[in-house]
């Protein structure tokens, strides 16, 4: 591979390490090493040689199986050996991806890599202001990282090119599919070069993916790694079968043990109402879910990241977003509709290498749904009765002492976010910092299999979940989200309520929410 005139790379002391083995150079080698990420992950060591010799690849592999250095390595590497020159408006790469948080944490891996090689990067999506991205294509960029309705809206706009492109790729292909994203993946493809390379990474080959491949991927080598499908080998399934009105204490205590975890309930006011709840029971919890604008959300991803909260309670459209090191709990606190969406949750633990514990809250109502989601998902659960917060399994799902502080995630100054009530349930009788670290393995802390970071441009300030404020002022301020075709951002989802006071639906909660 030829480098530009001028480049020189940074050669590391290992001349052969697995990545340089594999065709990767050395400076990027390099950053990888800087960063602890030393051996390829399996769907890395399958397609990297392909990639970087310039082939349009079909990657297949769970989530938190590496992909995103597999498809960042050989793109930075290929542009970089380029000697195309930069043109305003006219990038010439594309990664296309579904959601806002993805498209921050691919930014945050790429960075360091476009860095040492001289790249100039840009993100692109919905609830931010035009301006700024307008003006970085026209100043010309070499890498655009996108959601696809913004950059739609861009391109028709005149203030951005695609046939310039010579490497696209389109990553979580299949949850581009669910959001009803495809056509609008088509429609960009088409306008790109014919004999750019492509690199489509899925965990699935559903009936819409597989069409996009057929159509767009010049005969692409398939590289598919063990369990695409299937739950990650080292998560431990359990589902709690327990009374509706213990579903609140249970999760309370759950979520107040050391370590991250990560909740999910299917409507975008019930995961509000829920981290409000957690908040007022003295679990920090911050929310992530369409509602939010992007400065919020981007604020509560870096609550969660940096530990100022250790819970995070999201719908389901935000589960491809979240990579977060270190997340030992993922909590169903509505069980899915579906067995793919239980498996995307299930994968914000045991990223890398690491172990974790997926627990599925499950009511009297919900077992003949909960059996046939694990069913379809091919995995086995334990399933254990519980009548409350002091049943043993708790603790041996979540070990360590409960650590409560008052008031949960205190909101920033200035906030119209009411603070949680100090001594609501049990919240207040213990204060302490914030809990980090796994509850379950360390990890092998040494592969390239996890994503970090964000999307950028909030302020660094503490926000309990923004979008707690009344509905009314949402409604308001809300930003458009980036398009979901013919739905909202959360899809339009309904179905069990969100844990909480007995006898309440997620609604229920909504519209208690709203008058207060």
């Amino acid at each position: 591979m030829c480098l530009p005139s001028g480049e020189t790379w940074k050669v590391t002391s290992s001349v052969t390490s697995a990545f340089i083995r594999l065709g990767v150079p050395a400076s990027l080698d390099a950053v990888l090493a800087e960063r602890q990420i030393t051996t390829p992950t399996a769907i890395q060591a399958a397609t990297l040689a392909d990639s970087l010799a310039g082939r349009d690849v079909l990657g297949r592999g769970p989530t938190g199986s590496g992909k995103t250095y597999a498809f960042l390595l050989p793109l930075v590497a290929r542009l970089s050996a380029s000697r195309s020159p930069r043109r305003s408006r006219a990038p010439r790469a594309l990664v296309l991806a579904p959601t806002r948080e993805l498209v921050g944490q691919i930014e945050a891996s790429l960075e360091p890599l476009a860095a040492v090689a001289g790249l100039r990067t840009m993100t692109v999506f919905g609830g931010v202001g035009q301006n700024p991205q307008v003006q970085n294509l026209r100043n010309g960029v070499d890498i655009v990282l996108a959601c696809p309705g913004r950059l739609e809206d861009l391109i028709q706009q005149k203030a951005c090119d695609l046939s310039e492109v010579e490497i696209t790729v389109l990553d979580e292909a299949d949850h581009m599919a669910d959001l009803g994203f495809l056509p609008a993946v088509r429609r960009l493809l088409g306008q790109t070069r014919t004999d750019a390379q492509r690199l489509l990474f899925s965990a699935t080959l559903d009936a819409g993916v597989d069409v996009l491949v057929k159509r767009f991927l010049r005969n692409p080598v398939t590289h598919q790694t063990d369990g695409a499908q299937q739950a990650a080998p080292a998560i431990t399934h359990h589902v709690l079968h327990l009374p509706k009105e213990q579903r609140l204490p249970v999760l309370a205590d759950l979520t107040s043990a050391p370590g991250r975890t990560v909740v999910f309930t299917r409507t975008k006011h019930g995961a509000k109402a829920l981290a409000r709840q957690l908040n007022g029971r003295g679990v920090p919890t911050v929310e992530l879910h369409g509602n939010l604008s992007q400065n919020a959300r981007t604020r509560n991803m870096d609550a969660f990241h940096s530990g100022r909260a250790q819970t995070l309670v999201a719908t389901d459209i935000a589960a491809r977003g979240i990579h977060v090191d270190d997340v030992a709990l993922v909590v169903h606190a509505d069980p899915p509709a579906e067995h793919k969406a239980y498996l995307h949750r299930s994968g914000r633990t045991a990223r890398a290498g690491n172990e974790g514990v997926v627990v599925t809250l499950m009511t009297d109502a919900q077992v003949a749904d909960v059996r046939a989601l694990t069913r379809a998902a091919k995995i086995t659960a334990t399933t254990t009765r519980v009548g409350g917060p002091e049943h043993p399994i708790l603790q041996e799902l979540a070990p360590g002492e409960r650590v409560l502080v008052a008031g949960g995630l205190a909101p920033a100054a200035g906030s119209d976010v009411a603070p949680a009530a100090a001594g609501s349930g049990s919240g207040g009788r213990r204060s302490g910092g914030g809990r980090s670290g796994s509850r379950r393995g360390g990890g092998s802390g040494g592969s390239a299999g996890s994503r970090s970071g964000g999307p950028r441009g909030g302020e660094s300030r503490d926000v309990a979940g923004e979008g707690s404020r009344s509905a009314g002022s949402r409604r308001r301020s809300r930003p458009r989200n980036d398009r979901h075709p013919g739905q909202g951002a959360q899809g339009g989802r309904t179905g069990a309520g969100t844990p909480g006071t007995s006898g309440h639906s997620a609604s229920d909660f909504s519209r208690r929410t709203r008058t207060r």
